[in-house]
This record gives structure tokens, sequence and C-alpha cells, in this order.
């Protein structure tokens, strides 16, 4: 088949590199504009546009996918299929359906469930055990086409949301490789979602950082799982703000957010209780908490809040 494929971020790395290892012709990749990024704002380009020009497959970055400019690059190619994947930019009807075999998202959750903005975050901080890959026929709404082919996982008791949108990511190249077979030898049929299981997800923010110790010890681990590598869940210390990046689940109890044992550090939940592994003060890099310990006078009956 002949390929355009639309991208930007890490996620959708793999899977245009196996596409562009595969029998298929990638003849152009879309990604959005290169942004400034860090302290000084370097103008820095997406990881896609990145990956595609060492392919050396040409980049196009339009600010607008509505205008008719990009319909007409598009058309100039004649593609078969339009790959997504993580692009960040609306189709119109008219592009959706310019290609023979339409539009076809890769999206990181088992729809119906988890459409929107963070699929892999929410399942981690919802606490799921099973998650996967669905290659679906893109419609004009929000992640509401017809399924076409779908790839599951287990979720680790400890994996985070970072680990895995990596894992996800890898596992994208060969269900869109497996899905253009199967849509070339006329192999699929197309499954509707069920509207009465559908749910949503919304971008993640900083405003869910706030560890509240009140919450189960597997509320409190899924959330600092879910919320690593960003935006990071937070806890505080004698009035200073401590970014948590690593959990282990515990049994004893205690009251609320109570220093139960400084080494290791665990600390007490609603309902049973959690070890902090790694922790970051304000200011400093990332160390254990036994590192933290050592350097901040922590005691047993003391209370993170």
């Amino acid at each position: 088949m002949k390929v355009i494929y639309m991208g930007t971020p890490d996620f959708a790395v793999p899977a245009l590199k196996a596409l562009a290892g595969s029998e298929h012709n990638v003849c152009a990749v879309f990604t959005q504009p290169d942004k400034p990024k860090g302290r000084k704002m370097t103008l820095t380009p997406p990881d896609v546009k990145v990956c595609a020009q060492e392919l050396g497959i040409p980049v196009y970055q339009p600010s607008s996918m509505k205008d008719g400019k990009a319909l007409e690059i598009i058309n100039s190619y004649s593609p078969d299929v339009i790959v997504v994947a993580a692009y960040g930019k609306i189709l119109p009807d008219n592009i959706l359906n310019a290609p023979k075999f339409g539009c076809v998202n890769i999206h990181g959750s088992l729809l119906p469930s988890y459409r929107g903005a963070a699929p892999i975050q929410q399942a981690v901080l919802n606490g799921d055990r099973i998650t996967g890959l669905t290659a679906m026929q893109m419609d004009s709404g929000l992640d509401t086409g017809d399924i076409l082919m779908t790839v599951k996982t287990e979720i680790g008791e400890n994996e985070t949301s970072g680990e895995l949108f990596d894992r996800l990511a890898q596992m994208g190249g060969d269900l869109i490789i497996n899905t253009l077979k199967a849509l070339e030898n006329g192999e699929i049929t197309p499954v509707k979602q069920d509207e009465a299981l559908a749910s949503h997800t919304a971008k993640i923010d900083k405003s869910l950082c706030p560890i509240d110790f009140s919450l189960s010890a597997q509320q409190i681990h899924n959330k600092v799982r879910g919320l690593s590598p960003w935006p990071v869940a937070t806890a505080k210390y004698e009035g200073k703000t401590l970014k948590i990046h690593s959990t282990l689940l515990c049994s004893q109890s205690g009251k609320c957010g109570e220093i139960l044992c400084i080494r290791p550090l665990i600390v007490a939940c609603g309902k049973g209780s959690v070890e902090i592994v790694e922790l970051q003060p304000e200011g400093k890099k990332k160390m254990t908490a036994e590192a933290f310990a050592a350097g901040h006078k922590l005691e047993k009956g003391k209370f993170f809040e």
C-alpha cells in the first residue's frame, strides 16, 4: 500500500519505523510544527519529524488541516491509506475520505474504553489489569470509528504509565502492519463501538498531583504510577513539597499519612500503606527514600500530607 503517516510524539515513532521497514511505501509524513522547548525555548522538531528525516521520507507540518492545502498535498500522493498515531490535529471529512481505505488510527486503549487524550495514563490511574491498542477506522467523532483490530496486554503491578507507554508504542508497529495486511486482503469486518460501554479521558495536568493519604494504598500507588514520569504525584512533609516518583504496596496500618517506618520509608494510607521508594525534594534531583532519610530528620509518628 501507498501510505501517508500522521503522528507527532515518540509514541508514534515505532509504528512509522515498522511501516518504513515493511512492504508498504510510506510516501509522506505529516506532523505538528516545531515548537519551542526548555528554559531557552529552543525550537525543537517533533520526534516523528526527526525519524522521518532519518528515513528520508518527505515531511509536512501544516498549521491547519482545514484550509485545503493539506488536502492538496495528500491528493498529490494518491495514498491508499492514511495511518494516524497521536497526531494531535482533527482531520476534516475531506481528508478522512480521501484515501481508498480511509484513515486508520492507532489508539492507546481497548476502545470504546478511554476515548480521548490520555488513555494510557488513565488505565494506570484506574488500576486496570488489562489494556491494549485499537486500530480504528477514523470518522468525524473523537475516537468513535469502527474497530478494525485490537491487541491486549497485562499491566504490571508496579508498571508506570511511562513504561506502559513505551511497550504499547512498540506493539503499535505490529498492530498496524497486521491491520493493513488484513484490510488489503479484505479480511477485516469493521465492528461498531458499543456507545453504552464508552468512557472518556481528559488531558492530564498538575491538578491531579497531590496525594490524599486518606485513600487506599492501592489508589495512591496507582496515582504514583499513573503520573510517572509526568506530571509526578506530590506529597508534603513539614511544609515542603516532595515529588513521589515510585512506591510499593505494603500491608501495615496506621493513621493516614503517618510514617510507620524510616528504612524502608513506609507511610500509612486510608487502607494499608505504601513504601516510598524514590522521591524528589524541591530544587533537588530524584533520590532514593533511603538517601532522603539520611539527609533529613524523619521520625516515626510524624506525618506526610
